[in-house]
């Protein structure tokens, strides 16, 4: 596949000359695999495809309507190779991007290394004294929360294949090769891609919870096991330049948890039979990690002088420390092994079991302490060290587990024991009531749980998790998330229920506010919830929260329920406040900017004041967790990322929003919900447009994750999950989710109240110009030529005046945006972004194309071979757009 020509020339120069060279190179490789694969003759056609796409997308319409035209001629089977080819181009391009971010910027002086010394330089320009920026390291809290959420559209398989890659290329960069390594290399690569072409591109079937665990648990095995020591000590040596001060042996700013396995919302293949065994083989793998690590200390820890509290451990020995890590080994390997039995369900041997943290960390900490007492300072502060922080960081459960259920799981469940009981139905109950019963039944000392009573197999199943939970050793849970919380009791039932299987009480209960109603009730639940628990007497010092922003913008449009989850923020940080209790947020984001992604550094320094006070919570989903944690490079540079921005955040103490900025937001908002519904909930034509102009019916055939797509069969845009919801818009390229009603919001308010609050706001609101920036992003991403090429394709007539109308109100908010902005372009201040998308459009326009005429003919005659190129356009078009859901 010819591409040197089509990596377009930026202004920067050498900058971005190996990004060129790797693209050119892969390309080519890809290219000789196709030809070999399938004759000269498939390469030249789809280099013509890639020619025409180039100049039609420079505004020849006549390159353009070849392309339809050529496209539509071809066979099922040559537009599912077509599809592949530039579906594995684009994958390649990622791959060479994305090692080029981390080679530029990390090259002789690591980016983590860089960017965590400039916010130390920063905060000290802010006038913090060395004491403060020590303190506010000590308390940094950053916990990434892994999602099976089903946006990974690339099978594992690939993605050992494409990090293989991106290796390679990182070796074929390093100084002084010789012919024959560099030929090596050459001959990998051509290999690796060979392998790439001829691997077929989707799981067969989807996976089950537990697959979807192995492969978290893979992430921090391959990536973010090294990842950790290796940001801690950039983290270490950025303190001890700017304060003189090393990070505390037990530091772990940084932590990690999943729903892998936890997440039940909608998920009947999630059961307590296996969360225990995803909780069984977290602590399987933690144990294979620590033993390979041990391993290695015992090789290498032979020095002989010791102090004396080593030697009170280990006895009279020659090779303290080898004796220490001996003794060590032998129990991770019992350990191992009871844990393998309770996997395979054999009882195993109690005191086998390591249930303490500080069991694994003692002996290690013992001879750390001694080897610096010693003058080993240097052995010290090497594998033994790392060791230590990845004990800290990832304790004895590798990740810790978060419990997810809907609210009316719980409700339902204690209905069945209150009509049993012949108090009447539970969900009957007003608040007040239901309240009451509660208190009532978390001080009494009887059982909840009456005798002889058989309940139903749903509520049966709320049971047995509860019991999974109280059964845990201490560390391995986070907390219990309770979906679509709208009241007080919602939180309060969990709490029961868990004291009907015998405790739970130390763990966090975090009700997960989601719609705009939910956001705007949500301090009101919370200063009832908490009078509750002060007449219980058990009021917590901290209280999480979970705001969501996946459905909250699904519900009422991105910018409406921006402004709620900020105004939701804000009032909840009031509330705990005055009863006394700290406030955790946790941000259930997604990669995409119509579930709440945005670039870490602006999304962090637009939260409210306050917000980050207890640190940061916040998901990683599907794909996201690949491009951002899947190697040990792009990790550290994430972590580090986040770290800066915390810091920063937390010292620039980001402006309070003034009265007339409040009241701006609020006609903004109302005004954008308003346009918003009115398109998606009020024409009862929108439904069959959305499901005729978009592949969202055919998505169910991806065997993306166990969770089903939809929360009920048949149920409309509100029983849709946001994933798909915005995977398919994303799609046909409307991105629809990510834009509707804050354009048209923007021009109204501009209209009756004129420019100057919104240029103020704009200039002086991290909040407001981030919302702004990333609508840019958005629609640099959107092509209304091929949303239409989709309603023309697939879309009956009587309805392709939506799409018209559509399209017309996104051609008005650009305008909109951009006069906010002060731009004449999209991206006009980001040249390599702009660069990089319009690259990448040179491969993704073809499959949209494709993809709406295999769309069109599945829909007239469905055929596997049809569908098996559907999916394959699916994922080309994802890895163009960067992401999916």
């Amino acid at each position: 596949m010819s591409s040197a020509s089509s990596v377009s020339q930026d202004s920067n120069g050498h900058q971005y000359r190996s990004l060129r060279n790797n693209v050119s190179l892969l390309g080519s490789m890809l290219g000789e695999t196709m030809a070999k694969s399938h004759g000269e003759e498939f390469l030249a056609s789809v280099e013509k495809i890639r020619l025409l796409s180039k100049s039609g997308s420079t505004g020849d319409d006549s390159s353009w309507e070849q392309l339809e035209t050529l496209l539509a001629g071809l066979e099922t089977e040559q537009l599912g190779l077509v599809a592949r080819a530039f579906a594995q181009f684009l994958n390649l391009a990622n791959i060479a991007e994305q090692h080029h971010g981390l080679s530029r910027e990390m090259d002789a002086v690591n980016s983590a290394s860089r960017t965590l010394s400039g916010v130390m330089d920063l905060l000290t320009e802010k006038g913090l004294e060395p004491a403060a920026i020590e303190q506010s390291v000590a308390d940094l809290s950053i916990e990434l929360v892994l999602t099976a959420h089903p946006t990974e559209i690339t099978r594992r398989s690939l993605i050992h294949k494409y990090e293989e890659i991106q290796r390679c290329l990182g070796q074929l960069e390093s100084p002084g090769l010789t012919n024959y390594e560099r030929n090596r290399m050459d001959r990998r690569l051509r290999e690796l891609i060979a392998q790439l072409w001829h691997t077929h591109e989707f799981r067969e079937s989807r996976p089950s919870p537990v697959d979807e665990a192995r492969w978290g648990f893979a992430v921090v095995e391959n990536s973010l096991w090294q990842a950790v020591p290796d940001f801690l000590r950039r983290l270490d040596d950025a303190l001890l330049a700017a304060t003189g001060k090393r990070l505390p042996m037990d530091a772990a700013p940084v932590q990690f948890s999943s729903w892998m396995g936890g997440d039940r919302d909608g998920n009947p293949f999630v059961t307590a039979k296996v969360t225990r065994e995803v909780l069984l083989l977290g602590r399987w793998q933690a144990a294979a990690l620590y033993l390979k690590t041990v391993d290695r200390l015992v090789q290498e820890l032979s020095m002989i002088e010791c102090n004396d509290a080593l030697r009170e451990l280990v006895g009279d020995t020659r090779e303290p420390y080898r004796r220490a890590m001996k003794d060590l080994r032998a129990r991770l390997r019992k350990w191992l092994t009871a844990v393998e039995d309770l996997l395979d369900g054999r009882p195993a041997e109690t005191s086998d079991l390591i249930r303490d943290v500080e069991e694994l960390s003692r002996p290690l900490l013992l001879c750390y302490e001694s080897l610096c007492e010693c003058g080993m300072e240097r052995i010290a502060e090497g594998t033994l060290l790392d060791l230590l922080r990845q004990v800290r960081c990832f304790g004895i459960n590798l990740v810790r587990l978060d419990i997810r259920q809907h609210s009316d799981r719980h409700s339902a469940a204690l209905s069945e024991i209150t009509e049993f009981l012949g108090l009447g139905r539970y969900t009957d109950w007003d608040e007040r009531q239901r309240r009451e019963w509660i208190q009532q039944e978390l001080e009494s000392k009887r059982p909840l749980i009456p005798q002889h009573w058989s309940p139903s197999e749903e509520t049966q199943e709320v049971l047995d998790c509860c019991s999974v939970v109280v059964e845990q050793p201490a560390g391995a849970l986070a907390c219990y998330i309770i979906s679509m919380a709208r009241q007080a009791s919602d939180v309060m039932a969990v709490r029961l229920l868990l004291k009907a299987a015998g405790g739970g009480d130390s763990l966090p209960i975090a009700p997960l506010f989601e719609t705009l109603d939910d956001l705007d009730r949500a301090p009101q639940v919370i200063t009832d919830l908490l009078a509750v628990e002060g007449a219980l007497g058990r009021l917590p010092e901290q209280q999480m929260v979970m705001i969501g922003y996946s459905d909250s913008a699904k519900d009422a449009g991105i910018l409406a329920a921006a402004w709620a989850q900020y105004r939701a923020q804000e009032a909840l940080l009031d509330v705990c406040t005055q009863a006394g209790v700290r406030l955790q947020l946790f941000h259930g984001r997604g990669g995409t900017i119509g579930r709440g992604g945005a670039p870490a550094h602006d999304a962090l320094l637009s939260q409210p004041p306050g917000s980050l006070e207890c640190g940061l919570r916040v998901t990683e989903q599907g794909e996201m967790i690949r491009t951002k944690l899947g190697m040990t490079g792009l990790a550290v540079k994430t972590l580090a990322l986040y770290t800066s921005a915390i810091l920063e955040a937390r010292a620039a103490h980001p402006p309070r929003p003034k009265a007339h900025w409040r009241d701006t937001m609020n006609r903004l908002g109302e005004s954008s919900c308003d346009a918003y519904r009115a398109v998606v909930r009020d024409d009862p034509r929108f439904l069959t447009y959305f499901r005729e102009a978009t592949p969202e019916g055919e998505l169910g055939a991806l065997p993306l994750a166990s969770r089903p797509t939809s929360r009920k069969k048949d149920g409309g845009i509100e029983a849709l999950r946001a994933i798909p919801w915005i995977f398919s818009w994303t799609q046909n390229r409307l991105m629809l989710p990510s834009w509707l009603g804050a354009g048209a919001a923007l021009a109204k308010e501009l209209e009756e109240q004129g420019d100057e609050v919104i240029s103020e706001m704009f200039r002086e609101w991290p909040f407001f110009a981030t919302r702004m920036q990333m609508l840019e992003m958005v629609y640099s991403k959107t092509d209304a030529r091929l949303s239409a090429h989709y309603d023309g394709k697939l879309v009956n007539p009587e309805l392709r005046g939506i799409g018209e109308q559509l399209r017309g109100q996104l051609s008005n908010d650009v305008g909109t945006v951009l006069s906010v902005l002060g731009q004449e372009l999209l991206l006009e201040k980001l040249d390599w972004t702009r660069e990089s998308l319009e690259l990448r459009n040179i491969y993704t326009v073809p499959l949209n194309v494709l993809q709406a005429e295999l769309l069109a003919r599945l829909r007239r005659n469905a055929d596997d071979d049809t569908r098996q190129a559907i999916m394959i356009s699916i994922a080309g078009v994802a890895a163009g757009m960067r992401n999916t859901g």
